[in-house]
């Protein structure tokens, strides 16, 4: 009341929840937006290494489910992480994952 009553606004908490809510999931859908352009820079085979990286798999794992060498699941990761501009695998994990990515 006393807000009210010097002139300053003040919200239901109903109004207030509703609010947040809506700040929350548009931000969300904004980073799945970035993040989806983000992918589209990649190649077919970029993506599904991304997704292996994002689901924690070991380059070793990566290499024989895509039916490459080792040394390719680096050079592509190394390739995603230029091409994406990320610093590690983690990122690379927390970006698929904003895309809604599997």
């Amino acid at each position: 009341m006393r807000l009210v009553a010097t002139g300053e606004a003040m919200l239901s908490p109903g109004v207030t929840r509703r609010l947040l809510e809506h700040l929350v999931e548009g931000g969300a859908h904004a980073r799945r937006a970035a993040s989806r352009e983000l992918l589209a820079r990649l190649t077919d085979r970029e993506r599904e290494v991304a997704v292996a990286v994002a689901q924690g798999k070991s380059n070793a794992e990566i290499a024989y489910e895509l039916h490459m060498s080792v040394a390719t699941v680096k050079a592509h990761v190394s390739r995603l992480l230029t091409k994406l501009e990320l610093n590690n695998r983690v990122q690379i994990a927390l970006l698929a994952h904003d895309a809604g990515l599997p």
